[in-house]
């Protein structure tokens, strides 16, 4: 077990050092400096687990909510640097998304591909 921890500390530092996650710590980190785009993330994200939080509990988002939603995102998206950060972090998304199908390949071999 202590080799397959190796390995995955070696791997989460390989991904520490990629381009993708440096330009998303520098895109954060300028994100973090901007008091108003600090602020604008802020409240977007407070706004998408407090929807995430309602629909888990199976309470309706109302269309108000959905259109406050949709506004917040268009006006984070409308801010340069934010609107890189939330690129950059779906790159990496994307990427430990790959890594996690490549690591369960073994599973899928052994219990099948789920239908």
């Amino acid at each position: 077990m202590s080799n397959l921890n190796e390995k995955a500390r070696e791997l989460g530092n390989v991904l520490k050092e990629s381009a993708e996650f440096t330009q998303l710590k520098q895109l954060h980190e300028e994100v973090n400096n901007d008091e108003v785009a600090n602020r604008m993330l802020e409240n977007f994200r407070n706004l998408q687990i407090e929807l995430q939080q309602k629909q888990m509990q199976g309470v309706q988002i109302t269309e108000e909510e959905a259109i406050q939603a949709q506004q917040q995102f268009e006006l984070v998206q409308q801010h340069e640097t934010i609107s890189k950060l939330m690129e950059a972090e779906q790159r990496l998304s994307e990427i430990i998304g790959d890594l996690n199908r490549i690591i369960t390949e073994p599973l899928e071999e052994l219990y099948g591909k789920a239908e």
